[in-house]
């Protein structure tokens, strides 16, 4: 697949470390809401085979804690909601916000497997107690673990004149 170029153009400054947790704070507000509307989804999908008697009574006895099925269907859910952010103009909501984008060295926007790896590492990263993150504080370019390991750079942009 063709590399698409992203806009706007040109030499950008890493982002820092402060614009990243501040984009991730945006960003985590709306991953929340994603997660708590496929999860009354897939609960309505359940009521619909099973009956509501039948899924109160398998809730209450905790028989849906830790189900795995639902564990799978939001961990896809949150991967598609930044897959879709990232390939297509390299800024989730809370990106945009802090004036700050996902993109290849050469400018241009990232693939989904790049994508894949971001949030693979990413999730690493946060399982490290942040290690990851923290990383970039002490990388020459400014790149978290999630951004080398998927050979991907985050990005200050200029705001848009409108």
């Amino acid at each position: 697949m063709p590399k698409h170029l992203l806009r706007p153009q040109g030499e950008f400054p890493p982002a820092g470390l402060g614009r990243r947790f501040a984009a991730i704070f945006y960003d985590a507000l709306l991953c929340v809401a994603l997660l708590m509307v496929t999860t009354f989804l897939y609960k309505l999908i359940w009521m619909a085979f099973v009956g509501e008697a039948k899924l109160r009574q398998l809730s209450e006895a905790g028989a849906l804690d830790g189900d795995p099925l639902l564990s799978t269907i939001l961990l896809f859910a949150l991967f598609a909601f930044f897959a879709k952010f990232w390939t297509h103009a390299g800024q989730t909501l809370g990106m945009q916000v802090w004036g700050i984008r996902v993109q290849n060295p050469d400018g241009t926007g990232i693939s989904l497997w790049q994508a894949l790896l971001r949030f693979v590492v990413a999730i690493a990263s946060w399982l490290c107690v942040g290690l990851g993150f923290f990383w970039s504080v002490f990388d020459k370019q400014k790149r978290s673990w999630h951004d080398m390991y998927s050979d991907t750079q985050l990005v200050r942009i200029p705001k848009q004149k409108k």
